[in-house]
């Protein structure tokens, strides 16, 4: 997968426009998977040490971008944030720019960039940072199949991908796999605080409860298993686990329920924040 990628975008100038956590996360795996630190331009106000010290071009001034002429654009900004920034760019027609920006329709970047661009709009998660991301893609008319493969590629250096066939779809990933690592995260508080109600030391509910997660984690990565299988193979008929679960999969209550309503609320804020556009305010 790294030859590929450094196959794809060799020669290639790539400006990443935003060196924040995700910016930074995949810029470390972008230059772990062998892209050269010469390759790329970093706009960011407040470069970390890190980022400076990364080999990069920082902040490029109109000139040397255009000398330049970055052949994929990344935006890894606050959505919030592109009244300020967008409209400050000046790409070359037909370049190709990656969005991971919640929120921001496709129309949105073209009205801001200019139409002659081609742009993919995308969804990562935050397990981007250990190489363990899982991002969901949607590209407009104009991208070439060899820019998608691009795209594609940058991405998978950071995790796992999923091509979408409808730019609504990215709500739903966002819903499930963009907000779902705090969904998992907030498990492991509640199983910790549900350890200490049982009368085990804080610390000690809090390992078990984080290390089963981490384990189970494993086992759905490792193996060929469904988690539906995996869980069976957990349960034994009239064991504790079976107990457990009989809470937990209530028809009217349950942790299914739960999630349902959690992740369609997490949908239509998406929805609710395309259609706020690009009024800061409102954000």
């Amino acid at each position: 997968m790294h030859s590929q990628l450094k196959n794809l975008l060799a020669g290639q100038s790539l400006f990443l426009v935003g060196g924040g956590k995700m910016g930074m996360a995949l810029l470390d795996g972008w230059l772990a998977a062998g892209l050269a630190p010469s390759q790329f331009l970093v706009q960011d106000p407040k470069p970390s040490e890190a980022l400076k010290n990364s080999g990069v071009t920082l902040n490029p001034d109109a000139q040397s971008l255009a000398a330049h002429a970055p052949d994929i654009t990344i935006l890894a900004i606050k959505p919030q944030f592109i009244e300020a920034v967008l409209p400050e760019l000046s790409l070359p027609d037909g370049s190709l720019v990656v969005s991971l920006m919640a929120g921001v329709p496709l129309a949105t970047l073209a009205s801001m960039l200019g139409e002659t661009l081609a742009c993919i709009r995308t969804m990562p998660n935050t397990p981007a940072a250990i190489g363990k991301g899982m991002t969901g893609l949607y590209a407009d008319a104009k991208v070439t199949p060899t820019q998608s493969a691009a795209a594609e590629a940058l991405l998978q250096a950071v995790g796992q991908t999923v091509w979408l066939e409808t730019e609504a779809a990215i709500d739903a990933v966002t819903a499930i796999s963009g907000s779902g690592p705090a969904y998992i995260f907030h498990m492991a508080e509640a199983m910790a605080a549900a350890g200490e109600q049982l009368g085990l030391p804080q610390d000690m509910a809090r390992q078990l409860a984080e290390q089963t997660i981490v384990g189970a984690a494993a086992m759905l990565a490792q193996t060929q298993t469904s988690s539906a299988e995996l869980r069976q193979n957990v349960t034994s008929p009239g064991g504790t686990t079976e107990a457990a679960l009989e809470v937990l999969m209530a028809k009217d209550d349950g942790l299914s329920q739960l999630l349902q309503r959690a992740t369609k609320a997490a949908q239509t804020r998406a929805v609710a924040l395309a259609q706020i556009g690009t009024d800061p305010k409102k954000n």
